[in-house]
């Protein structure tokens, strides 16, 4: 009964979190230009678009695509990485690459990798 309670207090204060605060939004200043950044997907309402280094002070529209799509590519490849990681950590001993060879955390098989491989790598990239 305790943990039913506590859970159900716990649920409604973390839900409060994202309720209102009561507070009404001031009134803009000035009307403020919208550019093509600010229709960006991920151009939130507090925040607008977020620039923090300004990158996009100097850039056109077709500039600004690019970014995106570079970011976008960057943040896939990331995941990838993360998910390949994660892999690594599971089928330790039973891979067939390497003659299963690599083991150990994956934090540590870069280094076991034969050297052939990186010249293949390497090779093959161009």
């Amino acid at each position: 009964m305790k943990l039913a309670i506590s859970s159900i207090a716990l649920f409604a204060g973390s839900a409060a979190a994202f309720g209102p605060f009561g507070a009404k939004p001031a009134p803009a200043a000035a009307p403020v230009v919208e550019s093509f950044a600010d229709n960006l997907v991920g151009a939130l309402a507090p925040v607008g678009f977020w620039d923090p280094l300004g990158f996009a002070e100097k850039a056109d529209d077709a500039l600004l695509k690019k970014y995106r799509e570079a970011e976008l590519t960057h943040g896939r490849v990331a995941m990838l990485a993360v998910l390949g990681f994660l892999v690594g950590e599971k089928v330790e001993g039973s891979s067939f690459l390497f003659d299963a060879q690599i083991s150990g955390p994956a934090i540590t098989h870069i280094p076991q990798v034969p050297e052939g491989f990186w010249a293949l790598l390497l090779l093959s990239i161009g």
